[in-house]
């Protein structure tokens, strides 16, 4: 074998162990560089603030199909080495509470069960877990995510606020628009009437009418911030023509017509005459004695459903 040859084949075999080892290198880098990024943990953001901009669905929607409104509130800051602090309205302060790691990326703070979704130097992703004698439920009470933002994030690079980054999104417009339009098709269905985030308003037009908001339902899924899932009212109606106190649903539609749905404490044999019976009475005593304002979400008027105590005196 000649010189040139050799030389040749030796240029050759440098070449590709080159070529060979600088594949690799590159690899590396991006896989190391993920990596990092991956394994950022509380302690990589002690004492950042974290401000809850978006709280949604997988599907990206702040909304479901009953209505029920994901509303970003929260505000966070890890303080090491096992502490989260979150805002509270009631105390307008950042209340303390134990950060509890439980597996996997799981933690609990503040009586709620999160997963470590992502953590960046200026943003923090949480999917919020229901969890169940240590089960995580499955379906929607466990598909929903939460993003944070620091201040300087939402202020210097995305130079907006925090209150518009928590607005509803178009899609969210376009979704309670659609469901709306079902309400209007048929607007006395209870399966087409979806909670309001503005319940329905009674305002009563003659002093022998008093109407009463209740907190909310009494249900045992209920909670105080779902109220307007849940809307009741009572309604006092003097000089009616008997004594009377009946307890049912009803559905209100955008005309403010009132449909009688559910009616509690009646036997089955008697649910068609009873039905018929305070169906009149919202005819001829509710729609002429309240000026009925309908419920709204984003502004959009559609059927939803409430649920009266009424309560007839002589």
């Amino acid at each position: 074998m000649s010189f040139k040859q050799s030389f040749f084949i030796a240029a050759l075999l440098s070449l590709a162990l080159y070529a060979c080892n600088s594949k690799p290198e590159k690899k590396t880098t991006e896989k190391n560089s993920s990596a990092s990024a991956e394994s950022l943990t509380f302690r990589d953001v002690d004492g950042v603030r974290f401000y809850e901009v978006k709280r949604r669905f997988s599907n990206g929607l702040s909304f479901n199909k009953d209505g029920f409104m994901l509303v970003p509130t929260w505000i966070l800051e890890y303080k090491a080495p096992d502490t989260m602090l979150a805002y509270s309205p009631e105390k307008r302060g950042m209340e303390a509470f134990y950060l509890q790691f439980d597996h996997g990326r799981v933690y609990n703070f503040a009586r709620e069960f999160f997963r470590v979704k992502m953590i960046a130097k200026d943003s923090l992703v949480l999917q919020r877990l229901q969890v169940d004698a240590r089960v995580i439920s499955k379906g929607e009470v466990s598909d929903v995510n939460c993003t944070y933002y620091t201040r300087d994030y939402i202020e210097k690079v995305l130079k907006t606020t925090i209150g518009e980054l928590q607005r509803p999104s178009k899609a969210d417009t376009a979704f309670i628009k659609k469901l709306s339009a079902a309400t209007y098709r048929h607007p006395a269905n209870p399966d087409t009437a979806f909670a309001a985030t503005e319940p329905v308003v009674f305002e009563p037009n003659s002093k022998n009418v008093k109407v009463e908001k209740l907190a909310y339902a009494d249900s045992a899924q209920a909670k105080k911030s779902y109220a307007y899932m849940y809307p009741e009212y009572r309604i006092e109606i003097n000089k009616s023509y008997k004594a009377f106190r009946y307890r049912f649903s009803m559905v209100v539609d955008i005309k403010g017509n009132l449909h009688v749905n559910r009616i509690e404490g009646v036997l089955p044999e008697d649910m068609a005459a009873r039905k018929k019976l305070i169906q009149g009475i919202a005819d001829v005593y509710l729609k002429n004695l309240l000026h009925i304002k309908p419920g709204t979400t984003m502004g959009i008027p559609h059927s939803s459903e409430v649920t009266i105590n009424l309560v007839g005196n002589l």
